[in-house]
Order: structure tokens, then C-alpha cells, then sequence
């Protein structure tokens, strides 16, 4: 049981780190998921959407966390 209660735990706290990440990613998510209903649009092209959001969350997450360290590395 403990095990169990580690991975969660670990799990949990993957999701949690950087909750810009994972908001703008559920973001992307919720975004494409009401273009498929709302709108014809194909699946595939939404799940080519939701592909180049996600590439486009995390280059920009990557980004901002290099900066980041750059700047603190100069101080």
C-alpha cells in the first residue's frame, strides 16, 4: 500500500510543478475538444491541433524556465 500511495504521490506532483504547464495544456485539450463537437472539423485535424498546441506550450515552457535559469546564473 505504501508503494501505491509513493506513486500517486509522485505522480501527483509531476502535474502540480508547474501548473502553467498543465493549465494551458488542459487548455489546449478543452479548446480542441469543443472545435471537434462545435464545428465540423475533422478529427484528424484536431488531433493536428491538439499535436502542434501541445509542441507549442512546451517549446514556450522550455523557454521561459531557460530564461529563467540564465538570468538567476548572472546574478
Amino acid at each position: 500500500m505504501n508503494i501505491l500511495k509513493d506513486v500517486l504521490s509522485e505522480l501527483f506532483s509531476m502535474f502540480v510543478a508547474d501548473a502553467r504547464l498543465t493549465m494551458a495544456i488542459l487548455l489546449i485539450v478543452v479548446i480542441t475538444a469543443f472545435m471537434i463537437r462545435s464545428t465540423n472539423l475533422s478529427p484528424l485535424i484536431g488531433g493536428l491541433f491538439l499535436l502542434l498546441g501541445c509542441i507549442a506550450v512546451l517549446f514556450f515552457s522550455v523557454s521561459r524556465e531557460a530564461t529563467r535559469r540564465l538570468h538567476d546564473s548572472r546574478h
